[in-house]
C-alpha cells in the first residue's frame, strides 16, 4: 500500500537525495522511500550505551577533616576561597 501526501523537504535535502538517485540509477521517489526506511530502520535499532564508573576510596591527606569545611576549602582552592 503506498499513500500519496505532500511533504516540504528542505533544498539541501532536495540535492543529497537527487546526487543520492543518480549515483544509485534510481529514481527520486524510490531513493527517497529507502532512504526514509534504512533512517527508521537506523533510529530503530539504536545502540544503548552504558557507563560504568568504579568507585575507589582515596582517602584524605593527613591534617584534613570531613568535619574541618573551612579548611577543606582552603586546601581546594587556596586561601582566598571567600
Amino acid at each position: 500500500m503506498s499513500i500519496r501526501t505532500t511533504v516540504t523537504l528542505d533544498d539541501d535535502v532536495v540535492e543529497r537525495v537527487k546526487q543520492e538517485s543518480q549515483t544509485r540509477g534510481a529514481s527520486f521517489r524510490d531513493t527517497l522511500n529507502e532512504l526514509v526506511r534504512s533512517g527508521l530502520l537506523q533510529a530503530q535499532h539504536k545502540p544503548v550505551r552504558t557507563l560504568k564508573i568504579r568507585a575507589s576510596p582515596m582517602g584524605l591527606k593527613p591534617g584534613l577533616s570531613l568535619d574541618n569545611i573551612e579548611a577543606l576549602l582552603e586546601y581546594a582552592e587556596g586561601p582566598w576561597h571567600r
